[in-house]
This record gives C-alpha cells, sequence and structure tokens, in this order.
C-alpha cells in the first residue's frame, strides 16, 4: 500500500485530530455528487431525516410546523447512488486512511453514511461533541472523512474543531445527558475558546479522529450548505456485536 501523506501530515493529524486535504476531488466527481443530492432534496427521496426529528434548539417543533420539512441529511448515501460509493470507496482515500490506520481499511454504514445539509433559516447549530459519543467499538481509533460539495464557512455553518482534544481525559460533569459539552462549566468555556473554525473551498476533505470534539454553526447564508460525510476504521477494530453500530454493514475496502 503506497503512503500519500507526507510523515508530517501523519505526525499533525495525531497531535491534532484533524488534517485538512486541500482540492482532493476532482470537480467533474464532486458535481456528480453535488447534482444527485439536490435532485434527492427536491424529490424528498428517503431515508431523510429532518431538523424537527433531530430537535435541537432553534428547530423546527414538529414536521407539521413551519419549516419541520426541512432536511438535515440524506440516510444511507453509500446505497443511495453508485457516484457517492465512486468517492466514499475511492482507492486514493483508501490510501490515506490505511497509512492513519496502519492496517486495511472497512467502512462503517451503520454511522454517518450520508449527505449532511445545512438549510438557512431552519437549519439549527450543533453543540460541541464528539462522534464515538453514540458508537461501539472497542478502540477510539476511527476516522470521520468530511468532504465539502460546496463551499463552508463560518457564515454558512461550517466545521468547528477544538485541536488536540482527542485526548483530553474530561469529569463527568463536563458533559451534558447526550455527552455534549456543557457551555455553562467553566473547564469548558476555556475549551471553547480553542476552538477553530475551517473555512473549505468545494472539493476539499477533513478527516477528523471519532474522539476530537467538533462543532457547527447556523447557516446564515441564503443557499444549503451540503458535505458528503462517512467514517472508517481498522480491520482490527470491529463494531461490538449487538450494538447500533452493528446494525448495518461493515464493509472491507481493500482485498
Amino acid at each position: 500500500m503506497s503512503k500519500p501523506l507526507s510523515s508530517t501530515q501523519v505526525a499533525f493529524f495525531r497531535e491534532q485530530g484533524y488534517l485538512l486535504l486541500k482540492g482532493m476531488v476532482p470537480a467533474d466527481l464532486r458535481e456528480r455528487m453535488l447534482a444527485v443530492t439536490r435532485d434527492h432534496l427536491q424529490r424528498a427521496v428517503a431515508p431523510l431525516e429532518y431538523e424537527a426529528e433531530v430537535g435541537y434548539e432553534g428547530a423546527p417543533a414538529s414536521l407539521e410546523a413551519e419549516g419541520g420539512r426541512t432536511a438535515r441529511r440524506l440516510r444511507a448515501a453509500w446505497q443511495r447512488d453508485p457516484v457517492y460509493r465512486e468517492w466514499a470507496g475511492s482507492r486514493a482515500l483508501v490510501a490515506i486512511l490505511h497509512q492513519l490506520f496502519d492496517e486495511p481499511v472497512c467502512i462503517t454504514l451503520a454511522h454517518h453514511n450520508c449527505v449532511m445539509t445545512k438549510h438557512p433559516a431552519f437549519g439549527t447549530a450543533t453543540g460541541w461533541h464528539r462522534d464515538i459519543r453514540y458508537w461501539s467499538f472497542p478502540r477510539n481509533e476511527l476516522i470521520s472523512v468530511w468532504l465539502a460539495l460546496g463551499a463552508e464557512t463560518p457564515e454558512n455553518g461550517a466545521l468547528k474543531f477544538i485541536p488536540g482534544s482527542h485526548k483530553l481525559k474530561l469529569q463527568p460533569e463536563q458533559m451534558d445527558e447526550l455527552d455534549f459539552l456543557r457551555p455553562d462549566v467553566a473547564a469548558n468555556q476555556a475549551l471553547f475558546a480553542q476552538g477553530i473554525a475551517l473555512s473549505l473551498e468545494p472539493g476539499d476533505v477533513v478527516l477528523f479522529h471519532s474522539g476530537l470534539f467538533h462543532a457547527a454553526g447556523r447557516n446564515d447564508s441564503d443557499q444549503v450548505k451540503c458535505s458528503a460525510v462517512f467514517a472508517y476504521h481498522g480491520a482490527s477494530n470491529p463494531p461490538l456485536a449487538g450494538t447500533r453500530s452493528a446494525a448495518s454493514e461493515d464493509l472491507p475496502l481493500e482485498d
């Protein structure tokens, strides 16, 4: 297996918990994914998740309320259309992940496996959290891969990270009942101050550790923001049997 990342990039990911790969996805592939995304949003092709179903602060109260049919994500992207598989299982991406895991790569279809959509007006902010909070694997060593299908800026709700936070040892009182960092805790305020927002160009990719704290703001622009997101793990770290993480297919991506 080739080693497409430099030793500096690998060290940065290990230390900071994320890695930005500028312009990784060719414009043709990105445009084809975006075209399918827009079509499926327009036709409300199931399965979808709506803002009203998530119930974050500021979300419509129900599916029948104003903005209640605002999509938060197109689920099951891998199964939804071949164009998403073309990206999520691509040789170039798998080679990068193999280098970071130092073993063959698997994709979990139980988590992420979606196109995140953040709409103006009814698209809600997401508080500081870690993906591993609801994933069940022997080791907290998964990688989420986020592809910007369009420009992402603080104005339209870009990702925010607390660099190095995948290494933190937290006290139980720092987290709420949903495992979000509590904003009323002084120690967390110091963490929030370390947060950075990443501005992404179309085709940029961010890899981030499953234990890294991240968040995203509201979309205050007038355009829908779309991002394809998949999650991966090494072959020696399969989902725990009987858990939500094992409820969907888990696919090896290398022969």
